[in-house]
């Protein structure tokens, strides 16, 4: 079901789920390895193949290990590389979210990754609900070019849960930045999820299907 005019991305690991999302009306999906770790950067074979199965876009993940967001200079020259090699395939755009020891958003270091990235599209993923202020974290996102949408569920287990904060994050941001919500969205509930969010977009694992 896609509701009027909205979005909805499906994150998937396997070519399979991927084709299905797409045969079940998914605009986009957000291809990752291991969901099992909150999703990790999938390989290059599984990026390819959707590449060439697929015609909706691909947003690919650029994660090199499940646990924190919080990487050091090994796994941010890892992160690069990984850009690299999506931007010479034909993914659409990349997902990727860094943290400060304090868990804030590493302005500096996503900036240096945002510009790399370019002319990719980029989402900042759910690291962003790791962060002591969701609202705060989003604004300072939504002053670096380039980022076009965050992944968010409010800092909330759930897209529901965390409904309120989901609203002020998309005031704060001005239309400057997407707002996607997730977080246990699905098929089932994406009605009753969007009445009290109101986003524009929405991403699940069960979103389509």
């Amino acid at each position: 079901m896609n509701s009027g005019k909205l979005i909805l991305e499906a994150c998937v690991e396997t070519l399979e789920d991927a084709v299905l999302a797409e045969q079940s009306g998914a605009d986009r999906i957000e291809l990752c390895g291991d969901l099992s770790l909150g999703g990790i950067t999938p390989s290059n074979e599984l990026t390819e193949a959707c590449l060439s199965s697929l015609r909706i876009p691909i947003m690919a993940m650029v994660r090199p290990r499940g646990g924190n967001f919080i990487y050091d200079e090994t796994e941010l020259t890892q992160m690069k590389a990984t850009i690299e090699y999506f931007k010479t395939v034909g993914v659409a755009g990349v997902v990727f979210g860094i943290l400060d020891g304090k868990n804030e958003v590493d302005l500096e270091a996503t900036r240096e990754l945002v510009d790399l990235a370019k002319p990719l599209l980029v989402t900042f993923h759910k690291a962003i609900d790791d962060t002591p202020d969701p609202v705060a974290s989003v604004t300072a996102l939504a002053q670096i070019a380039g980022i076009q949408r965050v992944l968010t569920s409010g800092g909330r287990a759930t897209a529901l849960e965390g409904a309120a904060i989901l609203r002020r994050m998309k005031v704060a941001v001005e239309g400057k930045i997407i707002v996607m919500a997730a977080g246990k969205v699905t098929k089932e509930n994406l009605r009753q999820v969007h009445a009290v969010v109101r986003a524009e977009e929405y991403h699940g694992k069960r979103i389509v299907y």
